[in-house]
């Protein structure tokens, strides 16, 4: 089995769990101006390794994006948040690492960086590993 980098590991087993809520997941690039609302964007994933004498353990701090056209809708972002944050807090284990999710912080903001006015949600974690 091949040995992935703690924050790649992480950041395939929330894609992957975000898929599975049907949300739409772009990571790498922001997708296309005509991609349809609500959607995920998979941003930032930083880690912060620690070195002991025979081991090194750390975290991984990833950040996660919802933007949505229809400010009327909040609702919808701070349910898909709170999806999200499920599937972040159900990550215990992934092929070589063990996982322990703390300091989940979240918010949403007005966005007017497109001609209609945007909700942005964002969840920043500290995932220790």
């Amino acid at each position: 089995m091949e040995v992935l980098d703690p924050q790649q590991e992480l950041f395939i087993a929330l894609k992957l769990g975000i898929e599975k809520l049907s949300y739409a997941v772009y990571d790498g690039a922001l997708p296309p101006a005509d991609t349809p609302y609500p959607f995920v964007y998979l941003g930032d994933f930083r880690q912060l390794d620690t070195v002991y004498k025979n081991a090194v353990s750390g975290t991984v701090f990833p950040t996660i994006h919802i933007w949505h056209n229809n400010i009327m809708q909040r609702g919808t972002v701070s349910k898909m948040m709170l999806n999200i944050k499920a599937v972040l807090y159900g990550i215990k284990r992934t092929n070589n690492y063990s996982w322990l999710i703390k300091n989940v912080n979240t918010q949403i903001i007005s966005d007017d960086t497109t001609n209609t006015p945007l909700l942005h949600g964002v969840i920043e974690a500290d995932c220790i590993f």
